[in-house]
Parts: structure tokens; sequence; C-alpha cells
């Protein structure tokens, strides 16, 4: 059964819904110069079950981080809101990969008009960028640059969307507005009964992969899942996520700014 299918045959079903917990939090790092948090997060919930998600890390070292990856969030979120709203939806892998290439260049294009607007250049306002399409049967992301997105199916298994891009050196990446950029995103398709999905910025990778293998780590995601499955209340969710983010055993392994969103199909 392809995508459409299972949407025209969804009317004999139960609506389904995604239930989201986002938060964007400051990392001590960043506290201690009075550097604002250079993370941002968006989604949109589209009909027919569709989730639409991207997180994004402003560069510490340009001017305009924050702004960059705000800019890049909503536009690669409202390109495919936009494009979905146009049936049919993508029928196979191609077509997808299609939709998340112009989401990434759009994104891209954006960032560096917004570059010009404000007289600097392009390098001042780079971010990194996670994006995320989930509906109840498949899941399709792309990225630019660190931070991870997972999916988990029915059963509990973590699926690995995306892993971090690395530069020469460990502790450098791509940017969206890095030469390659859009040559080397990652864009990937996974198609099962999907459950819930995490996307997390680059201050928090450390802790959610095996260092070894770069795979979930389970005891990181496990506790997560389960929190946003049980939660009845977005805004009420959001403020916990935001105290775990800022918790000890969270300050004391990363000073990195920290993002983290969250999903469940209910």
């Amino acid at each position: 059964m392809n995508v459409n299918d299972f949407f025209r045959q969804k009317n004999t079903v139960e609506e389904v819904s995604w239930r989201v917990a986002a938060a964007s939090v400051r990392g001590r790092g960043h506290e201690k110069v009075g550097q604002l948090c250079q993370d941002a997060h968006f989604w949109e919930k589209l009909p027919e079950g569709i989730l639409v998600a991207a997180v994004a890390d402003g560069a510490g070292s340009a001017n305009l981080g924050k702004v960059g990856a705000i800019v890049a969030a909503q536009t690669a979120v409202k390109t495919v809101r936009d494009r979905l709203a146009i049936p049919p939806l993508p029928n196979n892998d191609s077509e997808w990969r299609v939709l998340l290439n112009e989401a990434l260049t759009v994104a891209r294009t954006t960032v560096e008009a917004e570059a010009v607007a404000c007289q600097l250049s392009a390098r001042e306002l780079a971010t990194t960028l996670i994006l995320v399409v989930a509906t109840p049967s498949l899941v399709v992301a792309a990225q630019v640059g660190d931070g991870v997105a997972v999916a988990s199916d029915q059963q509990g298994n973590l699926i690995s969307l995306t892993t971090p891009q690395f530069g020469e050196y460990i502790n450098e990446t791509t940017f969206l507005v890095s030469p390659q950029a859009l040559d080397t995103a990652q864009i990937t398709l996974w198609q099962g009964k999907t459950a819930k999905i995490a996307l997390l910025s680059d201050g928090l990778q450390m802790l959610a992969l095996e260092l070894d293998q770069g795979k979930p780590y389970a005891p990181f995601f496990s506790p997560l899942f389960h929190f946003v499955a049980q939660i009845q209340d977005e805004t009420a969710a959001k403020d916990q996520l935001v105290s775990f983010l800022r918790s000890p055993r969270i300050a004391e392994r990363t000073d990195d700014d920290l993002t983290l969103l969250l999903a469940t199909l209910s």
C-alpha cells in the first residue's frame, strides 16, 4: 500500500494526530559569556496525521546564528506544509527526496536573503538544520550538519533517521550556507508503523548516541518516549522538558545549547 492509498482508506479508521513537546534552552557556555541560545525549533501539525518538524543550531561563532536558525527552521517547515497542501502526496522515495531537497534549498536561500537584508555575509547566519516529515506509515528526514533524528516503531525499536555530520575535525560541522551543504545533505526515508520521533541538537548527541557505533542509546530515548506518550497538555509538557534540559544531570555532561523535540502519534 502506498502513502496515498493509506490516506484514501483513512476515513474508515479513527482519526490520528501528533502530540508534541519541544524546548530549546541556553547552555552554560553561552550563559557565562552572556550569549543567547542559538538553537531554534519549529513544527506544524497538518491534516491526515502529518507532522512537519525542524530543529536548527546556529553557529556559536556567527553573529546572528540564532536568526539563521529561526529562519531556517520556520522556512523549511512552511515550505513542506505548502507543498503538501497540493495533492497528491509524494508517492515514493524519489518524490520525497525532491520535496526535502526543495525545502533545504528554500531555507538556504531565505537565510542568505536575510543576511543581505542585515548587510552581513551569509556566514554570520550560519546554522545546521534537521527536517522531519512524519506520517502514520513513514518518516522522511533531511539533515545538514550535526544533531540527530530518531524514530521509534510501535514495538519500541529505535531507528536512526540521521547521524551527525562532522567536518575535518570532531568539533566542526557543515552549515546550511556552506558551499557543499546541499550536495552532502542526508535524506532518508523509513517506512513502517510510526509511533514516536525525536529531534535534538548537537548539545545532546553525546548523551543520545552510543559513542562506539553512533546508534541511538536506548537508556536515553526510552524514558523520553515514555514521557511523551503520557502527555495530555503540550504546554505543561514543554515546561517539564525545559526542567529536564536544565537539570544537573544534563548540565554536568554538556555546556552547549540544547534543543529536544519529541512527538508521539495518538
